[in-house]
């Protein structure tokens, strides 16, 4: 195995997808599809294989690619576009042209509505395909329950039938509570009978029966509910209940795949995403109403590229590449003008879910290019945060010393502070400080964070040591305002940004500007921000506790004659709490401060149960 395909192995999504694996020619040679990506490839590269096949297999792979698909069904339908397209050689199923079977609503007069696995260009309507055969069963028979279609193949055309004033009517038989119809019947009566269907009627039913083949249960979801409810009235549980496990199938069951679609024929569709140094662009090909490429590309960006240039350079190249002659694109841009071909950026549908597919897997690709580089260049990794934190905050300098500040109090009662320290975006706990407020009194956080600011910097400056490059605030405008009200007194305000992040958005705020930025929820510079936000919470409800439930035994311990400062430090060092010593036994206790001391302790809270 190549070293690329071990740095692969270690990046790999636990997510349900297709996998390729390409010799040292580029040619794929085995197509797999996976519930779980990573554990399905790692299992290759076991010691204790004992197929050949799978040896030799092995030996021959040279690069790994994958792309990440919705559900396991969407996997197995996948692997089955792409192995009748590539023929890998070690791939011995699915290289027939057996294909998954389909529900078919035929475009004909009274239209049927069965299962085939065979696809006709007729203007016919085709739902699926299934990768489960006892799906499709228990959908045409819920459907053919409720709305009563014909089963027999006679052809209803106007050639068939002679033109006539009568109005056309089809003869229902029952049998087993379906509806098999087998005939037609010109009404000459005054009166349509129980039995006769007419054209319009059925024509009705075949929408319903379109929009349960499009997953739009409600309808039926209420009928059958209605008579679950009915038989359970009656007493009729074992109807009712069959009726129940039709309802569970509905909730469960996914109508389309979003990489197999007959409305999609001969498309392309590329996506891209960006960050400060890489442009990462996926590509799909799409042909015949199925997926049958994928391809994952990086690009180094130069100054001043957008992603519309990248992007328009790069569908050039790989359509090129791969002889595509699609005539439409789907992407998250409209580049008609620039490249003369069709292009859609879709809204809902079939088309906006292959985008989302294709998105989903160029984020995919980000984040396993960044893997890569945090294992091979933790360098490189550290200055590219770095970097992407100075762009997204418009910051002069790279943040690489970032100091964030809490207050924590309950009711005003026992206020302190913390200062948590990251560098290089990681947390330096020795550099950690806590505050104890002095000067505040009552539930002031305002006060408060004017107080440990002016504290800390005044502290630095006078052992002139560093000053971070960024500092963070807990909080919103107020408490940011009271921060830079100290960073003003020791004339740093301009030396040190500074910003504050409230919790309920999430949103950034800056001295002087009433408007927040709000980042994108899986921005690394907002992910870094929040890891200050919280470590610095924790570290500072942890010191409130710790201090309240010391002045709580102190408190306590106060009032008992006979317990002095030493023994009262003593009982605070191993105890914590009045309710931890009560855990303990007499030996144990005095064990730390004595008998005759114990004795009057337990006297004590024996008295205050």
């Amino acid at each position: 195995m190549s070293d690329n395909s071990k740095l692969v192995l270690k990046t790999i999504p636990q997510s349900p997808g297709v996998y390729q694996f390409l010799n040292k020619d580029q040619k794929i040679i085995y197509v797999g599809k996976a519930k779980n990506l990573k554990k399905r490839i790692s299992s290759y590269f076991q010691k204790n294989l004992k197929s050949r096949k799978t040896i030799n297999l092995v030996k021959n792979i040279n690069s790994i690619e994958h792309v990440v698909v919705q559900s396991e069904s969407d996997a197995l339908l996948l692997e089955n576009s792409l192995i009748k397209k590539n023929q890998p050689k070690y791939n011995i199923l699915l290289r027939d042209d057996k294909t998954y079977p389909w529900i078919c609503v035929k475009n004909e007069r009274f239209p049927r509505v069965f299962l085939t696995r065979k696809l006709i260009k007729d203007g016919s309507e085709y739902f699926g395909p299934y990768t489960n055969i006892k799906v499709i069963n228990i959908l045409l028979n819920i459907v053919r329950t409720i709305y009563p279609l014909r089963t027999s193949n006679y052809n209803f055309s106007s050639y068939k039938i002679k033109k006539s004033d009568k109005k056309l009517y089809l003869k229902i038989f029952k049998k087993n509570e379906h509806s098999i119809i087998i005939g037609f019947h010109e009404n000459s009566l005054k009166e349509v009978s129980e039995d006769l269907l007419s054209e319009k009627l059925y024509d009705k039913n075949i929408s319903l029966v379109r929009e349960i083949l499009n997953g739009k249960f409600k309808k039926v979801k209420d009928l059958l509910k209605k008579d679950m409810y009915k038989f359970s009235k009656k007493m009729d549980f074992e109807k009712a209940h069959n009726i129940k496990e039709k309802l569970e199938l509905l909730e469960n069951y996914q109508s389309r795949s979003t990489v197999v679609s007959q409305k999609l024929n001969n498309i392309d569709v590329f996506t891209i995403i960006s960050d400060s140094e890489n442009a990462y662009i996926n590509y799909l090909q799409i042909a015949y109403g199925r997926v049958i490429r994928f391809h994952n590309q990086e690009i180094k960006k130069n100054l001043n590229e957008d992603e519309i240039d990248i992007l328009s350079l790069v569908i050039i190249n790989l359509r090129q590449k791969f002889n595509s002659e699609s005539k439409t694109i789907i992407s998250q841009f409209n580049l008609t003008k620039q490249l003369n071909i069709k292009f859609i950026v879709p809204k809902a549908g079939d088309n906006k879910k292959l985008l989302e597919l294709s998105l989903k897997n160029c984020k995919m690709y980000k984040l396993k290019r960044f893997k890569q580089i945090q294992i091979l260049d933790p360098e490189r990794h550290k200055n590219r945060i770095m970097n992407q934190m100075k762009i997204d905050l418009k910051l002069e300098h790279d943040p690489n010393h970032i100091e964030c500040f809490d207050v924590s109090n309950i009711q005003g009662t026992n206020s302190v502070a913390a200062c948590v320290v990251f560098i290089d975006g990681k947390p330096m706990k020795k550099m950690y400080r806590k505050f104890i407020i002095k000067t505040v009194e009552g539930p002031n956080d305002y006060k408060s964070m004017e107080e440990i600011i002016y504290r800390r910097y005044s502290r630095l400056l006078n052992e002139n040591k560093s000053l971070p490059k960024l500092i963070v605030i807990d909080g919103g405008k107020g408490q940011l305002s009271s921060a830079v009200k100290s960073l003003k007194k020791l004339d740093l305000y301009n030396s040190i940004p500074i910003i504050g992040i409230a919790k309920r958005l999430e949103e950034l705020y800056f001295p002087n500007d009433s408007i927040p930025l709000y980042l994108n929820k899986k921005s690394e510079t907002l992910k870094v921000i929040q890891n200050l936000r919280n470590e610095a919470h924790r570290f500072s409800l942890t010191f409130h506790k710790s201090k309240r439930s010391k002045v709580s035994l102190k408190s306590e311990l106060d009032i008992i004659n006979g317990i002095g400062e030493k023994t009262k430090l003593k009982l605070l060092k191993k105890f914590k709490s009045i309710s931890n010593i009560k855990k303990y036994s007499f030996d144990e206790v005095s064990s730390e401060i004595g008998k005759s001391k114990t004795k009057k302790l337990f006297e004590f809270l024996d008295d205050n149960k």
